[in-house]
């Protein structure tokens, strides 16, 4: 029976764990060269809200606020926009300078980031272009959607794309973390994992969307239909003499325009499908595809389109 007298307080026990976990920080920091000169990375909780900014920007009747009325329009953008390009600024500082760390160069000044957030800011108007593309598609392409508002509200694949059109213009400004973590919170809130690197074309439909993954090399076309559970993924991964993965090469599908690829299906390397085909659902495709061919589970099981 323990004597109460030598067990330990709560009080000690979390004095404890806090030492350990200094310890464990302490290690780490260590070996990987790290300093403890405050926060090192970008927060996901501001990108968070800097999309959340940026989506009521872009729809201000529709994703702003509930109380915003139309003479209060445009203040409510430029407002806005100013509190997310402040939150990209910081956000960016500090991406530049751990990226410079990790490089063991000299951390970027501050008027770096603050012209990569104006270059960002520019993109905007055509960011909002493109997403009305979005919209349409999907309205156009679902005969359940009622209006072009329900499908802005309600559908995961418009919520997906409004946060990876803005993602991917941060990742071709070179801010590949910030980027990404815009790309992963959607990836949470919808179950539809796009890297902020693939291209992607207007007019784009991405249908129920749970389970639709599509890598960073992936390039779409314009008005092409992708429906839940889509992959467009890399076949194989090339390495280096020393057995090290080289990134950064093209290695997933090219969907040209007007494609479209139904539930299930896998596509992968960098293989093209050409314009108008026709994927159909649970297909394993790793060739290509003619342009207007129609490819179903059976013909991609025989090897024939």
């Amino acid at each position: 029976m323990t004597d109460p007298q030598q067990a330990s307080t709560p009080g000690e026990e979390l004095q404890s764990v806090v030492e350990a976990l200094r310890g464990a920080r302490r290690q780490w920091r260590d070996a990987h060269r790290r300093g403890d000169d405050g926060r090192e990375l970008p927060s996901r909780e501001l990108l968070a809200g800097m999309v959340q900014c940026l989506s009521g920007a872009l729809f201000p009747m529709r994703l702003g606020p509930p109380t915003l009325q139309p003479e209060n329009e445009d203040f409510y953008v430029g407002h806005t926009i100013g509190t997310a390009m402040a939150t990209l600024r910081q956000q960016a500082g500090l991406e530049l300078r751990h990226e410079a760390r990790q490089r063991g160069g000299d951390a970027p000044g501050p008027e770096v980031a603050a012209a990569l957030a104006t270059r960002f800011l520019r993109t905007l108007p055509g960011v909002r272009v493109l997403l009305d593309s979005d919209v349409l598609a999907a309205y156009q392409g679902d005969p359940a959607a009622r209006s072009v508002d329900e499908v802005l509200l309600c559908y995961p694949g418009v919520r997906a794309l409004i946060s990876h059109r803005l993602a991917h213009e941060l990742y071709k400004l070179g801010l590949p973390l910030i980027s990404r973590v815009v790309a992963e919170l959607a990836h949470a809130d919808t179950g539809i994992d796009i890297h902020p690197g693939a291209t992607i074309g207007s007019g784009c439909f991405i249908d129920h969307g749970t389970g639709v993954v599509i890598g960073e090399t992936a390039v779409i076309g314009e008005r092409v239909r992708i429906y839940q559970n889509v992959t467009l993924g890399a076949k194989s991964f090339p390495t280096d003499g020393d057995g090290n993965l080289v990134k950064g090469q093209p290695r997933h599908p090219i969907v040209e325009d007007e494609a479209v690829i139904y539930a299930g299906a896998t596509v992968l390397g960098r293989v093209t499908i050409g314009r108008g085909a026709v994927i159909g659902g649970n297909v394993w495709l790793t060739r290509s595809v003619a342009p207007g061919s129609l490819v179903t589970q059976a013909d991609s099981l025989a090897g024939t389109t």
